[in-house]
């Protein structure tokens, strides 16, 4: 079977320049021009590889990284005319494996894509994962978090929290990790502000917060999703 590379570029010439080069050498090409269409797709066709724009009109490329990144350990290779250095560690730094800037050389970029699937083993995406024989679920696509049958209401910041410790489920989590994975690694200097989103969001989905039974505190290392 050959492996399933998905494109993420407004750009409808990029997205068939690429399609173009990567089916002669025998990949599947998904192709999507906006970040909301490539999530679905990725759910849905679960890639071996991720080619992502930064710049995407409906969400900024980093957060789509971000958020494909926090479902699955597939390769991501930003594809992008953005060239100066601090993008490229960006990118690096929020959970993408390379950075091949526009205009490329279709050698090159096939032997990246070819290189980064070799060291990659087939990973699935999890649309929604849940514990507690159900009591508790979650869904990464549609970001939303049901406790015992009722839904949740949870800000950006306190969702992208509980997707790292979910996650890691059983795994304590340290506080620069949680926060730079969450986050990203511009809010590694905000460690001081996760007690209180984890404050909050104990309030949300814990039935007793004072006595919570999904995260833990591990003290002076960070935090623990507890899976049942």
């Amino acid at each position: 079977m050959s492996e399933k590379i998905l494109v993420i570029d407004d750009d409808r010439a990029t997205v068939e320049n690429v399609s173009a080069v990567l089916k002669r050498r025998g990949f599947e090409v998904i192709e999507a021009f906006c970040a909301q269409g490539g999530l679905r797709k990725a759910y849905s066709n679960q890639p071996d590889l991720v080619l992502l724009e930064a710049v995407l009109p409906d969400k900024d490329g980093w957060e789509m990284c971000r958020l494909l990144r926090e479902m699955s350990d597939m390769p991501i290779i930003f594809l992008t005319a953005r060239s100066n250095h601090s993008d490229e560690a960006r990118g690096l730094n929020i959970g993408a494996d390379d950075f091949v800037r526009k205009p490329w050389d279709d050698e090159v970029l096939v032997a990246r894509i070819n290189a980064r699937l070799r060291r990659s083993p087939r990973t699935n995406l999890s649309e929604e994962l849940s514990f507690n024989q159900g009591d508790f679920r979650i869904n990464f696509m549609n970001r939303e978090v049901w406790i015992r049958r009722s839904m949740k209401h949870l800000t950006p910041k306190e969702f992208n929290l509980l997707a790292v410790l979910v996650r890691n489920a059983g795994r304590v989590v340290s506080r620069t990790e949680l926060v730079t994975e969450a986050w990203g690694d511009e809010y590694s200097d905000a460690i001081d502000s996760l007690k209180l989103y984890i404050h909050y969001l104990r309030q949300k989905i814990e039935t007793n917060p004072q006595q919570p039974e999904y995260i833990l505190t591990s003290r002076g290392v960070g935090y623990r999703f507890v899976k049942s």
